[in-house]
């Protein structure tokens, strides 16, 4: 159904398909390979989600060996199929330093073309609502601090060579700005939408401009990381 849908779309715009494995599946790679194969050529990039909370077992594949091989096996796919199609990375906000290393050392290689930081996470840390013990991964702005923390670590694993996507909690222009600096290069949100409408990301863009010529960016990437040692 989706894959009919977006070969319907018009132009404009840019698409991305989040790809990942069947929670019951008994091949995991495999599921991912065939993601690839059926949006290859109707995404403007894919997004390998190894950190759905939500599906048991699925962190493991960030896991050194787990990653090196399904990467390996996206990357043999994407040749077969003479896509080039950009592929990037979805990592989780609870790994620690030796998993986020070694996630880093792996992507530096080549074998993914960037890293979106980061899915919901499992802590609930600070919540005090009595509904903090649901299940699942937690988002929005209990997540911006977290995520951030990851995302600046990641920037300094990759010394700015790989782009990095900010992603958790953002609802303003400061805290896009805020991503920007502690290393992301582009920013997602989708929460705070929910809430504001999709106007807000008109918003946020204007109001972006004002910060950054307050602050003396004449461009994002005058930005990106600039701010990233108050994040570890």
């Amino acid at each position: 159904m989706v894959l009919e849908r977006l070969n319907k779309r018009g132009a404009g715009g840019i698409v991305g398909v989040n790809i990942g494995a069947n929670k019951t599946s008994d091949d995991r790679e495999g599921d991912y390979v065939h993601g690839v194969r059926a949006f290859h050529e109707v995404a403007d990039y894919l997004t390998v989600n190894i950190s759905s909370p939500n599906t048991p077992g699925l962190r493991g594949m960030q896991s050194r060996k787990e990653l090196g091989s399904l990467l390996d096996r996206l990357n043999e796919t994407r040749q077969a199929l003479a896509g080039q199609t950009p592929m990037l990375l979805k990592i989780a906000p609870d790994l620690i330093d030796d998993e986020l290393a070694d996630i880093c050392d792996i992507c530096m290689t080549g074998a993914v073309d960037g890293l979106i930081i980061s899915n919901t996470t499992l802590s609930r840390d600070g919540l005090r609502s009595k509904e903090r013990d649901q299940a699942g991964g937690l988002s929005g702005a209990p997540l911006f601090e977290r995520s951030t923390q990851v995302l600046a670590k990641a920037c300094k694993l990759t010394n700015g060579n790989l782009p990095l996507i900010g992603v958790g909690g953002i609802a303003s222009a400061r805290q896009a700005l805020d991503k920007i600096t502690a290393g992301a290069c582009l920013v997602q949100l989708y929460s705070a939408m929910v809430y504001q409408g999709p106007q807000l990301a008109n918003d946020i863009n204007n109001d972006l401009v004002k910060l950054m010529e307050k602050h003396n960016f004449s461009t994002i990437a005058n930005a990106v990381g600039s701010n990233v040692d108050a994040w570890i």
